[in-house]
């Protein structure tokens, strides 16, 4: 007579061979002998992606043993609504179909009636091992290079044939690396030395930055041991890393630099316009910043599911569209033509009101506008609260690009060519446009400009409205890489003073120039002195000394003012 057992073990197999994991797994799951049930669980291996979900249930306590007539044990889930007595209709696991009795009707039972698939701490083990090398298929290369590179930092030889057959059929390059990275880290645990030197020399190659602890350990072995061939080969493989590292640090800091230079840029072209045109101090700078990052913020929520608000007390809901997923995020999209908008709007309102009076009177307008700087932030404190308030990035802007072990985040990639549209846009717009050309005859002389028939008072309404709308722009980004609060624009006010005035008032060029180079020189001095504000107190008086041997900036604005 066959044993139960191996008639158990055969239709496990013919269900593996048929791609049915839930079959497989439900032959295991009614196995009393725990060393029978790592066998099969092994095999799900070759499965593919549906055994991780078979695995997860098992684990989770989702499949129960419920004993049919005959004392006949098969593996069920609990399917439907529940009833009074909290009972529900029970499925076969094997193959989804209804649990029946002897009369042909559904069975039901509650989850307290029934036993749970249980697990030990080898079971546990070996299905840890299997998802391990399930993740190994996932569709995904970013999911596939992480599986890799947690079995590499385990360094277990017997993973060795999986790994180089994963080699020899991946597409991917950067999985390849990551894959052969991991061989390489394996192999230093390898026994023979002809093996250890030649995974020193590869990871050496890669410049694989995780092994380095691990090619430590080895040398203080191969120290140990006499194995001296070894131990050369291990430290030509460090400094081969330490000179990747360096070239990593160099290449993220000039990153991080060139990515703060942009926001600088983002923040201060604006200032760039009120200022360095029109000459008006403008503390509430900042506060237009805030406009358009509360814009993005407000989109975020009618795109979602609405907004509740209160001002001064009255309450009121901005209704919401619903959207979820790609619809959702398309709010940025919508938040950058309207934090322009209403930026510029707030801006004309700004000028119109109080600006307009303050020409050629700079203290007065630095006063003037710092109080409308408070105002601003109660408003906002009233409108919104005063804690910060989050909004979240879209998927498109979330993840990250690496090169090389250098991580480029695309939300400071996605800064950067903004800077470059925005210094594009605001170039055209002063050189190739009628308006471009009202402001500059204004802007270099007044007076000859009005007797030319030039609406002077319109043009600085436009103008003052333009430089307004490109703080908004900046506010729109800014809400992407942190919290958007009242106090948004005060952390960024001074920036971008230092950055128009070093770049020289008036100066679009100088104002590039400038943030890139006090990013950059930040960036890097914070890396050399590994104190950032120490870093940020050198770039302070880096600053104060430049002004003090060229007062006008990098670039001098001439203009054909009389007066000047």
């Amino acid at each position: 007579m066959i044993r139960p057992l191996l008639i158990l073990l055969i239709l496990a197999t013919h269900a593996l061979c048929a791609g049915n994991a839930r079959q497989t797994a439900a032959a295991a799951m009614v196995l009393t002998d725990s060393e029978e049930q790592v066998k099969l669980v092994k095999t799900l291996q070759e499965a593919g992606p549906e055994a991780a979900e078979v695995i997860r249930q098992w684990k989770e306590g989702e499949v129960y043993l419920y004993e049919a007539s005959g004392g006949v044990k098969r593996a069920v889930t609990l399917k439907g609504e529940k009833d009074a007595e909290d009972k529900q209709a029970l499925e076969n696991y094997a193959d989804g179909k209804p649990v029946l009795d002897a009369t042909g009707a559904p069975v039901r039972a509650a989850a307290a009636d029934l036993e749970v698939v249980e697990t030990d701490s080898l079971l546990r083990g070996t299905m840890k091992e299997v998802t391990d090398l399930l993740k190994f298929a996932d569709p995904l290369p970013e999911k596939r290079a992480r599986a890799v590179a947690d079995v590499g930092l385990n360094q277990e030889l017997d993973k060795l044939p999986v790994l180089k057959a994963l080699a020899a059929t991946e597409k991917n390059s950067r999985v390849k690396r990551v894959i052969e990275e991991a061989v390489a880290l394996t192999e230093l645990k390898a026994p023979e030395a002809s093996t250890q030197v030649a995974a020193c020399e590869a990871l050496g190659r890669l410049g694989s930055i995780p092994a380095q602890d691990a090619l430590k350990t080895l040398r203080a072995e191969a120290v140990a041991a006499g194995k001296l061939e070894v131990a050369t080969a291990v430290d030509a493989a460090l400094s081969k890393i330490a000179g990747h590292v360096k070239f990593v640090n160099t290449g993220g800091t000039l990153f991080r630099g060139l990515s703060l230079g942009s926001v600088l840029l983002v923040v201060a072209i604006g200032l760039a316009i009120t200022f360095g045109l029109m000459g008006v101090i403008n503390m509430a700078h900042g506060e237009l910043i805030a406009v358009g990052a509360y814009t993005t913020y407000v989109l975020q929520n009618v795109f979602a599911n609405g907004l509740e608000l209160s001002p001064f007390g009255l309450a009121f809901r901005i209704p919401g569209m619903g959207l979820t997923g790609t619809s959702a995020s398309l709010y940025f999209v919508a938040a950058l033509p309207c934090s322009f908008l209403v930026a510029a709007a707030v801006g004309i309102v700004l000028e119109r009101t109080i600006i307009r009076f303050l020409y050629s009177r700079p203290l007065e307008s630095l006063l003037a506008t710092w109080g409308v700087s408070l105002v601003l932030q109660q408003l906002f404190r009233l409108t919104f609260g005063a804690n910060n308030v989050q909004v979240d990035s879209p998927a498109w802007l979330a993840g990250n690009w690496t090169v090389n072990d250098v991580i480029l985040g695309w939300n400071r990639v996605f800064v950067i060519v903004f800077a470059v549209l925005i210094v594009g846009g605001t170039s055209l717009v002063l050189r190739k446009t009628p308006l471009g050309l009202l402001i500059r005859a204004v802007m270099q002389n007044r007076s000859m400009a009005a007797c030319m028939g030039v609406r002077t008072e319109r043009v600085n309404m436009m103008t003052f409205g333009f430089g307004s709308g490109l703080a908004g722009l900046a506010g729109a980004f800014l809400s992407q890489i942190g919290n958007v609060g009242p106090g948004l624009g005060q952390s960024y006010i001074i920036d971008s003073f230092m950055t128009v005035v070093v770049g020289g008032v008036g100066s679009l060029a100088g104002a590039i120039v400038s943030a890139l180079g006090i990013g950059i020189a930040d960036q890097s001095l914070q890396q050399i002195l590994g104190n950032p504000v120490l870093g940020k107190i050198l770039v302070l008086g880096g600053i104060i000394l430049f002004l003090q041997w060229r007062p006008s900036g990098l670039f001098v604005t001439r203009s054909r003012n009389l007066e000047s």
